[in-house]
Formats: C-alpha cells, structure tokens, sequence
C-alpha cells in the first residue's frame, strides 16, 4: 500500500498550485481519501476529505473558496487545487487512504507528504 504526493514547490502569494496524489496497493475506488497539512511547529490538521466515489467532499470552512478537492479513481488520484495562496498555506501537505469509503472511516495509510512554501 503506497501513496505517493507531487506537485508542491515554492509559489509567490497568490499564486496556485495542484498537488497530486497516487495511489497503488488497494482497491483506491473502495476508499475515501483526505488531504492534510502540518506547518512548522504545528500540529497536523485535516484540510479536505472526499468520499469514495467523489459524490461527496468536505473541506476545512476557512480554506473554502481557495482550495478544491478531487479525485480520478481511473488515474487512482486525489488532487488538492490551492489557489489564491497565502504564507499561512507554508506546510507540508499529506494525503491519506481512508479504511473505508466514507469520510468518517478512520485514516489507515499517509503518503510520505510534499512540502508547499509560499513565499515572496
């Protein structure tokens, strides 16, 4: 089982960035996925989650309008698009696998995380 995240990097306030999560090892359809972050000095927080089959997404209420959650269970992918990015966004971003294919079944697997940096 193995989630591997890309796309993060350094971009200017305001700019945007699309990270991409793939997965391989499990049945990726069968299982909600999340995207979290952790900035320095800071505790991990759950940025957005996605169910199963893409029906229904959820996303932290103070990212709403900036961020979007997707998923391509073809490509076995979750993507995060960031936009309008702030200093604050600076964080390492994880994905994970949810055990099951709703957004309240427990995290069983994270990637390996991607850091995204936005400065000036």
């Amino acid at each position: 089982v193995q989630l591997v995240e890309s796309g993060g990097g350094l971009v200017q306030p305001g700019g945007s960035l699309r990270l991409s999560c793939t997965a391989s090892g499990f049945t990726f359809s069968g299982h909600a996925m999340s995207w979290y972050r952790q900035a320095p000095a800071k505790e991990r927080e759950r940025v957005a989650s996605i169910s199963s089959a893409g029906g229904l997404s959820d996303l932290v209420d103070s990212l709403k309008g900036r961020f979007a959650i997707s998923r391509d269970n073809a490509e076995n992918t979750v993507y995060l698009q960031m936009t309008n990015l702030k200093p604050e966004d600076t964080a390492v971003y994880f994905c994970a696998a949810h055990s099951g294919a709703v957004i309240g079944n427990r995290i069983r697997t994270w990637g390996q995380g991607t850091q995204v940096t936005v400065s000036s």
